[in-house]
């Protein structure tokens, strides 16, 4: 029986993999975190995997542990992690785990500052339609899989999201440096974790480094339309095969929409070419996916009005989905409410990027919590500042969620398309219910 403990197990990546690793015959899995929130928390509970109390436990930490695989969230004075050093134990990062495991399979790996989840995703979707086997990880759920990681013996290809944010407390490389892909891809690069990354030229190096990183012969799919890409690409070793690509425009109607979409599409059926799938194949198993959790997802619908949840936080994530919106709805209101709740997108510094994100659309509400800035230990921000920031008449800036929400509540939504987008919650609201009642209003 091998052995595995998990140090910040509760992590939405950490405790799939954790999951996954279990699931596998001839593994032991414990765990240990100082926070667990759901969903981590009801799927490690129903798995049998939920630490039996919070906090971390240097007394369980002994001889017999075959390997530590170690979470981001985990610092690196961590007192579990202190013992596993002092014990000359195997400390895996979760990344190194991942290569660790699919060192002998082709690898597929996406990365780009957005897209790399739906893309990822796409590429998942149709490969299990077409009953071709994958282990892989992506950054959310997709519907007809079990979790957003597998591991197993049999699979031939493994499908993973590149994350250029760091691998762990013990290693600040970027994350995707690790999996050394056979198939990379790069959707685009708009400078984003500006506190890992203080400029954009760090930024775009790592991106150089990781298709340095593709294994020799291998494949590299990248956005024409991104210069910096171009530049990657024109200096990439000349054994590496680089594969320009733009939008989908072909005659097959889609479930996604936008501009976005159909490029993250193209280079999903080309990473899938790269492994044998025919075009029309990949085309014709497509047309029925409909998106990632969380990623452009519709979440409410009435007779005249819609409304979608996106994980979109970033400055082109932002842009880019709020333009798809308004080409999808063109007739449509456009309410758009989103939260600075990342590193990046709450520094003082990197504000001004987001000057013009929101002016597609007709309501715009920013919302952000200084006490998220002080748990942060950032330079505090004001509303004003915000505003001046996004540089349009149209935005709104909200600190307090109950503001926030009466704000929305005020409004009509008759002949409405509503946008929610945050990779936090907006401090606790239900979105999916939020937006169901507005429509409803």
């Amino acid at each position: 029986m091998t052995h595995i403990h998990f140090i910040a197990i509760g992590g939405a990546a950490m405790h799939n993999l954790a999951l996954a690793v279990a699931s596998k015959e001839g593994y032991k899995v414990t765990g240990s975190d100082d926070e667990i929130f759901d969903p981590a928390l009801s799927h490690l509970r129903d798995a049998g995997l939920l630490p039996d109390e919070m906090g971390w436990h240097p007394e369980r930490i002994t001889p017999d542990i075959d390997a530590i695989i170690l979470g981001m969230h985990a610092r690196e004075d961590n007192p579990e992690l202190v013992k596993a050093r002092e014990l000359g134990l195997k400390i895996y990062s979760f990344p190194e785990y991942l290569y660790e495991q699919t060192k002998d399979k082709i690898r597929i790996v996406v990365g780009g500052s957005h897209g790399k989840t739906t893309t990822t995703s796409m590429i998942l979707y149709v490969l299990q339609r077409l009953g071709i086997e994958a282990d892989y990880m992506v950054g959310a759920q997709i519907e007809g899989f079990e979790r957003m990681v597998r591991l197993s013996d049999t699979a031939k290809y493994a499908v993973f999201e590149g994350d250029e944010y760091l691998t762990s407390p013990l290693d600040l490389r970027s994350k995707f440096l690790w999996y050394h892909p056979h198939i990379a891809i790069l959707t685009g690069i708009a400078w984003d974790h500006i506190n890992v990354f203080p400029t954009f030229d760090q930024y775009v190096e790592t991106f150089r480094k990781f298709i340095e990183g593709v294994e020799p012969g291998g494949s590299f799919i990248w956005y024409k339309g991104d210069e910096n890409l171009r530049a990657i690409a024109e200096g990439a070793r000349k054994d590496i095969t680089c594969i320009p690509y733009d939008a989908y425009d072909g005659n097959v109607q889609m479930q996604v929409f936008g501009k976005h979409n159909m490029q993250n599409l193209q280079a999903a059926m080309l990473a899938c070419h790269c492994i044998g799938v025919a075009p029309d194949d990949f085309y014709r198993e497509i047309s029925t996916f409909t998106g990632a959790s969380n990623r452009l997802e519709k979440i409410a619908e009435t007779e005249t009005s819609v409304a979608y949840k996106d994980f979109a936080h970033s400055p082109s994530k932002l842009k880019a989905t709020i333009n798809a919106v308004r080409e999808r709805y063109p007739e449509k209101k456009l309410v758009a409410a989103m939260e600075l709740h990342t590193f990046s997108s709450l520094m003082a510094d990197f504000l001004p990027q987001y000057k013009g994100c929101m002016a597609e659309a007709d309501v715009a509400c920013v919302y952000f919590n200084p006490k998220v800035i002080e748990h942060k230990r950032l330079t505090p921000i004001t509303k004003e500042e915000v505003r001046e920031a996004f540089g349009t008449k149209n935005v709104e800036v909200f600190t307090d969620t109950e503001a926030l929400q009466a704000k929305l509540r005020s409004l009509s939504y008759d002949n409405t398309a509503l946008l929610m987008m945050s990779s936090g919650t907006f401090d606790g609201i239900n979105v999916k219910e939020f937006a169901r009642e507005l429509l409803e209003l």
